[in-house]
Parts: structure tokens; C-alpha cells; sequence
């Protein structure tokens, strides 16, 4: 009787599958990922993401530079990327991650500069001295800019362009809102627009970093038989480690 036999995988297949399980992850599971294994991904990317924002608030409130800039939260993104690539996460999740780490930390601190004026700013009328700027302007990103001088003539250090328009004209008054700690650069004051309200828009960002964790610590999940071991009885998981958990089905 003449047997038949299975095609033996090329040598292109392995690599091709290697490739696939280092740039995306292998995700060796059947259906669902194990709910631990969410969890874990919930976890990663919710710490790293308050400790992105966190780290910038505290700057911002406690006038530490290194911190209010977004340097902290740099380092943050690196260490969430770090702790991917401990778990062997696919390459390119862990890139994606990292992207969204450091996009995050960049926005972060004009909005938590706007919550510390929220918190503990007050508002004061100051003069404009001059307007430049406008859609034409190679810098300002198309924004007109304000020079502007307090009630005591003294010039702020800082040209404001919330409040500021088209319209705007040299001793015009606008509205402008201090650090009473001084710990904050003043800014304008827009009109029905809380100074809190870019934290909000940080929300998208932490959500793709939220996302993007979970996604790369599910796919890091590997099937991995410990040799000295005897093997496993069917049905039982013994022998398999994590990335380990549900035995290859047969």
C-alpha cells in the first residue's frame, strides 16, 4: 500500500511566517484572545498614557521645564515601547506605538499649560501694541499675532494670537489670562472656549495608544513547548508557557 505523504514546508514558508510573527506578531490563538491577555493590553496603555499626560500636568503646575515641555512624556512613550518589545511584540505594532506615544507627548503640553490657567489663571486686559501675521505669514501657521503691553505699559514677552484677528488693530484691548504663580506663559482669552479645552482633544490620541497596546500585546501571544518536559496528554495545557496558553489544535 503505497503511503501518502504530507508536503514537507519550504524553507521560504518558514521564513515567510518568521517574518510575519516578528513585524505583526504571531497571535497563536484560536478565536477569542484570552481575557487576561486584554486585560494586560488595557493596562500597558492606560498607564502609559497617564503617565504621558500626568507628566506634563505636574510640569506645567509645579514649573519643573524638563517636564512641562513634553520631555517626560518622551521618555514615557519610550519605556511603553520598551516594555512591547520585552513582551515580544510585533515590530511594527511596537513602531506604531511608539509613533502614537510620542504624538501624544507632544500634545500634551499646551493643554495641560491650559488646565493650570483653568485652575488657577485670572484674567486681565491687555493692549495691543501691534499685529502681525495673517494667512499670507510664512510662520504663525496663518495666525495673526499680537504685541501687547499691560495696564502698567510694560510689553508681555509672549505674542498672543487667541483673541486675536483680522479685525484686531493696534490699541485695541483684548483679554488675557496669567498664571498667578507665573509658572504658565499668559495666553488669550477666545470667547466661549474654556483654556482647558485642548485636554480634550487629547482623548483621540489616547484612545490610538490604548488601542494600538492591546492590539500589540494580543498578537505577542506565542505557543512555546518546553522540550524538557514531557509531552502534554491531550487537551491539557502543560508543557505550554507565555507567551504561552492554548495548545496548536491537531
Amino acid at each position: 500500500m503505497r503511503r501518502s505523504h504530507r508536503p514537507l514546508p519550504t524553507p521560504e514558508a518558514h521564513l515567510m511566517a518568521h517574518l510575519r510573527s516578528t513585524v505583526w506578531g504571531p497571535a497563536e490563538f484560536v478565536g477569542l484572545p484570552p481575557w487576561w491577555l486584554v486585560v494586560e493590553g488595557l493596562v500597558a496603555g492606560g498607564v502609559g498614557a497617564m503617565a504621558i499626560v500626568a507628566t506634563a500636568v505636574a510640569g506645567a503646575w509645579y514649573g519643573v521645564p524638563g517636564l512641562a515641555d513634553g520631555e517626560g512624556g518622551l521618555l514615557c512613550a519610550a519605556a511603553l515601547a520598551l516594555y512591547l518589545c520585552v513582551v515580544r511584540a510585533g515590530r511594527a505594532l511596537v513602531g506604531i506605538v511608539a509613533v502614537l506615544g510620542v504624538c501624544l507627548a507632544l500634545q500634551t503640553p499646551p493643554a495641560a499649560a491650559g488646565l493650570v490657567l483653568a485652575e488657577r489663571g485670572r484674567v486681565e486686559s491687555v493692549v495691543v501694541t501691534s499685529v502681525e501675521g495673517g494667512p499670507g505669514a510664512v510662520s504663525g501657521r496663518g495666525r495673526y499675532l499680537c504685541s501687547v503691553a499691560d495696564r502698567d505699559g510694560e510689553p508681555l514677552k509672549v505674542r498672543i494670537w487667541r483673541g486675536c484677528g483680522k479685525t484686531t488693530r493696534p490699541g485695541d484691548a483684548l483679554a488675557v489670562v496669567y498664571d498667578s504663580k507665573g509658572r504658565v506663559p499668559p495666553r488669550g482669552v477666545e470667547p466661549g472656549v474654556s483654556p482647558a479645552e485642548p485636554l480634550r482633544a487629547l482623548g483621540g490620541w489616547a484612545a490610538a495608544l490604548l488601542a494600538g497596546c492591546v492590539t500589540a500585546v494580543v498578537r505577542s501571544y506565542r505557543l512555546s513547548h518546553t522540550a524538557s518536559r514531557p509531552p502534554a496528554s491531550p487537551g491539557s495545557t502543560a508543557g505550554w508557557r507565555r507567551g504561552a496558553g492554548v495548545p496548536p489544535a491537531g
